[in-house]
């Protein structure tokens, strides 16, 4: 597609994909920032797996809305391969402009709060592990927030796939908080 001076286009004969299409030669980027993101979920899951069944012998009482312990694996598992494709979609399209990097870093600054938060969240041999998870979810809250702010800005199709990782976020805020509130 050539953008003219004027602001109107016009397609190369063979370019009938819409704009921001993924194509043929997206898949291994794409499948790359899939896989990344990922093993941001799944690095500190393997570290800390024996720290979550002990947190599970514990004598902690667990907010209402606390879902299946199945749940949130299948959820997180989702939620990385949503952020994924946004990263990609960003790094594609922006990923060499001011707006793209701020983006990027933003990411990058959110996605290392997440595996912190694994860490000490899940890592963690305090007595309410609600109130260390709630300490740390704060920021990761915010990070999240900023974050879909900035790829709006660069795309809000990248945006958009980050809003259920948001919700769910601003939901395990919400959980974290009542959990540390029942556990005082």
């Amino acid at each position: 597609m050539t953008v003219h001076r004027n602001g109107s286009t016009t397609r190369a004969k063979g370019d009938d994909a819409p704009r921001g299409a993924l194509s043929r030669e997206d898949w291994p980027g794409l499948a790359l920032a899939v896989a990344f993101c990922e093993l941001a979920g799944i690095v500190p899951g393997i570290v800390t797996r024996e720290d979550v069944a002990a947190l599970n012998e514990r004598e902690t009482v667990d907010p209402d809305i606390a879902p299946p312990g199945w749940v949130v694996p299948l959820v997180w598992n989702v939620l990385f391969a949503l952020m994924g494709i946004a990263l990609y979609l960003v790094w594609r399209d922006a990923g060499d402009t001011p707006e793209g990097k701020v983006a990027v870093g933003f990411f990058s600054a959110q996605l290392g709060l997440n595996v912190a938060w694994s860490f000490v969240a899940f890592g963690s041999r305090a007595r309410n592990t609600y109130l260390v998870g709630f300490a740390m979810i704060v920021p990761l809250l915010l990070a999240v927030a900023v974050t879909v702010v900035a790829f709006a800005r660069v795309s809000l199709r990248a945006a958009l796939l980050l809003v259920p990782y948001l919700a769910w976020v601003s939901f395990a805020t919400v959980l974290c908080y009542r959990g540390w509130r029942l556990n005082r």
